[in-house]
């Protein structure tokens, strides 16, 4: 490949010094097919790149280790095989190539995963009765004159813009299943899926791209309402960000918080976990 200050040699020569080409392959000693092909290019650089590249180590065992990365993948962030580790077990199976053969594509096939993972993105736009968005907030109020922290659950849903809120005293699992419960009798019935972030009490495990490890009651619950769950990516609450504006919408409509935040009380006699729920109002 001809480097840069050759490239310029060679068009000075021929359209400043006005050298024939026969003189210019004497002088610099290159090809007349190279020297023809930089003066009709015109270009000041040139470049190959190759359009496939070999593998003639990793070609045959190239499907194996392309299922060996993948379920590495899926695996627990933990107990994720090193890439000697791989390397090893690909040995075992009967590789004769090196370990850096195995380290580059194992790069680039992370990196090819990594970019399919970026380009992976929910619909902004939905039609009526396909979506619903989840979402907690946390929330300053005052009960029996104690000021403490509630756990707000919103639901909204996406193609009518209908919202539900209701406050709980954490975000265990059963306060989940009961804002769904509630929040789906309100609206008089359900989506066909469901946008949530990556909470602990719907997902076990984030893999590549959207694939999770969803936790087994939450799957029972999505399973009983006929839900399908789909979780953001992480760090992407533009995903959902219809419930994420609704926790902006919704404090806004209540008094200074500073300066006056709302009285709860409890509802009925002494509640139990799942029976607990708040009334909202002012002092």
């Amino acid at each position: 490949m001809l480097v840069v200050e050759t490239i310029a040699k060679i068009r000075r020569a021929y359209f400043q010094d006005k050298k024939s080409i026969k003189q210019i392959c004497r002088e610099l000693r290159v090809s007349r097919n190279t020297v023809r092909k930089v003066i009709r290019s015109g270009a000041t650089e040139l470049t190959y790149e190759r359009t496939i590249q070999p593998l003639p180590k990793i070609g045959p065992w190239q499907d194996m280790l392309d299922e060996m990365l993948a379920v590495n993948a899926r695996k627990p962030k933990r107990e994720r095989l090193t890439r000697i580790r791989i390397f090893e077990e690909l040995r075992a199976q009967g590789y004769d190539g090196g370990y850096d053969a195995v380290r580059r594509y194992a790069a680039s096939w992370s990196k090819e995963e990594a970019v399919a993972s970026a380009a992976a993105h929910v619909p902004l736009t939905f039609d009526p009765g396909e979506a619903y968005q989840f979402d907690w907030s946390h929330e300053i109020v005052v009960i029996d004159g104690a000021t403490t922290t509630v756990k707000v659950a919103h639901v909204r849903l996406c193609h009518s813009r209908m919202l539900f809120v209701r406050a709980y005293p954490r975000e265990t699992q059963e306060m989940v299943f009961d804002a769904h419960d509630k929040a789906f009798a309100f609206f008089g019935g359900t989506c066909t899926r469901g946008i949530y972030d990556n909470m602990k009490t719907a997902v076990d495990t984030i893999f590549v791209g959207r694939d999770r490890a969803y936790n087994r009651r939450f799957q029972q619950m999505c399973s009983h309402y006929l839900v399908d769950p789909v979780a953001c990516t992480p760090a992407s609450g533009w995903e959902k960000g219809q419930v994420e504006n609704q926790v902006g919408v919704v404090r806004r409509r209540f008094p200074d918080r500073a300066s006056r935040r709302p009285s709860i009380r409890p509802a009925g006699p002494a509640p139990t976990t799942m029976q607990f729920w708040l009334l909202f109002t002012w002092e």
